[in-house]
């Protein structure tokens, strides 16, 4: 009888609130293009705490694989804390990067500092796009246009003219340095 423990299943009306509130924050209105594609469809399925981002072409397939033997499926896009709440992690930053509404680039300079898990800082910030609030949810690219994380402003586009080149203007929430600072624990 019962459901194994690993087994991946539909997210709950809550779990599905979660996500899409923290994909919001990042991508805004765009959460619709990830499930509504013309490609082929895509589900969201939690297993472990973790939610994976999955084509139901794939799903249909892994039907055959044992549900022990089954480690993932799909991407990651992150994962639900003890507390119920959603954290978005790392290995979905491709998905954010295509989405992103408000995107930060770093100067050459500061490259590697957000990559050790720094924040940005004004004397690092190369661009920033028009009108960005603060507490905003953006994406972080380097100046070649690679998305190396993402994070939240902390001030708008119009207070950051007038900051010090060493006030915080966008704290790290997740950045690629991570695969190599966490790979034991990420999914």
């Amino acid at each position: 009888g019962g459901s194994l423990p690993n087994a991946m299943r539909q997210l709950t009306e809550e779990e599905t609130k979660a996500l899409f509130e923290k994909l919001t924050k990042y991508i805004g209105r765009n959460v619709k293009l990830l499930i509504e594609r013309t490609d082929e469809e895509y589900c969201f399925r939690l297993q472990k705490n973790r939610v994976y981002y999955v084509s139901e072409r794939l799903m249909r397939l892994a039907t055959n694989v044992t549900r022990v033997s089954l480690m993932a499926l799909g991407t990651c896009f992150g994962k639900f804390t003890k507390s119920g709440k959603f954290r978005l992690e790392i290995t979905c930053l491709d998905y954010l990067a295509q989405y992103a509404q408000y995107k930060i680039w770093v100067k050459p300079s500061a490259e590697m500092s957000f990559l050790y898990g720094n924040h940005v800082l004004k004397g690092g910030l190369g661009r920033i796009t028009d009108a960005t609030p603060k507490n905003q949810g953006v994406v972080i690219f380097n100046m070649a246009d690679l998305p190396l994380g993402f994070g939240t402003t902390a001030y708008s586009t119009t207070e950051c003219r007038r900051l010090d080149p060493t006030a915080i203007v966008c704290y790290n929430q997740a950045d690629d340095g991570e695969y190599l600072r966490d790979e034991d624990t990420l999914a």
